[in-house]
């Protein structure tokens, strides 16, 4: 995900995402801000971190963000190598959770994100098959109907692959992404 952000081409951030609502500058603003809040959460240190806003929004992303995000990306990395992040309860977005359920998310939102920002940029991208395994398998588990209401406020409905693609267009199209998406 550094790499990529560290990619971003010069100019303006207005160009289109996969995520509807989220122009690049508004994606690049939502990466830094979960990175920050589940940093806090690797670390259980989430005291303050709480009114971070989920939403991406560009107007918050600040001049310094091609040196300070990647920065940050490797604090979290850092974060997450730890075993005790893995262990024990934490908060991300105000929700208590398990470090470990945590962790899935985090490496769930690092996998689609870093597919995001690398297609709106024109950038390569070359997920790791362990992490798209483990993304795959928490979207799925969130295809139960038991787990619909939370599914539906993250994601989109489930976009079609079928199970001959490569992984990672499965695991786009459980986040309801098309995985021949292009800005033009």
């Amino acid at each position: 995900m550094a790499t990529l952000v560290e990619g971003v081409p010069d100019g303006p951030l207005d160009g289109p995402t996969p995520c509807p609502a989220y122009d690049l500058a508004d994606l690049l603003d939502h990466i830094r801000t979960l990175t920050l809040a589940f940093t806090a959460a690797a670390t259980k240190e989430t005291e303050g971190i709480g009114h971070l806003p989920p939403s991406g929004d560009g107007s918050r992303l600040g001049d310094d963000w091609r040196s300070q995000m990647p920065q940050a990306l490797g604090a979290l990395a850092a974060a997450w190598r730890a075993p005790e992040a893995w262990t024990g309860m934490t908060q991300v977005g105000g929700a208590d959770m398990p470090g470990g359920a945590a962790g899935v998310i985090v490496l769930d939102e690092l996998v689609v994100h870093a597919w995001d920002l690398a297609r709106s940029t024109g950038q390569d991208y070359d997920a790791d098959p362990a992490s798209l395994a483990v993304a795959h398998g928490w979207l799925t588990e969130l295809t139960a109907p038991e787990h619909s209401a939370m599914r539906d406020l993250i994601f989109g409905p489930v976009f079609d692959v079928v199970d001959e693609e490569p992984l990672v267009d499965r695991v786009l199209g459980l986040t309801g992404r098309d995985p021949g998406w292009s800005p033009s």
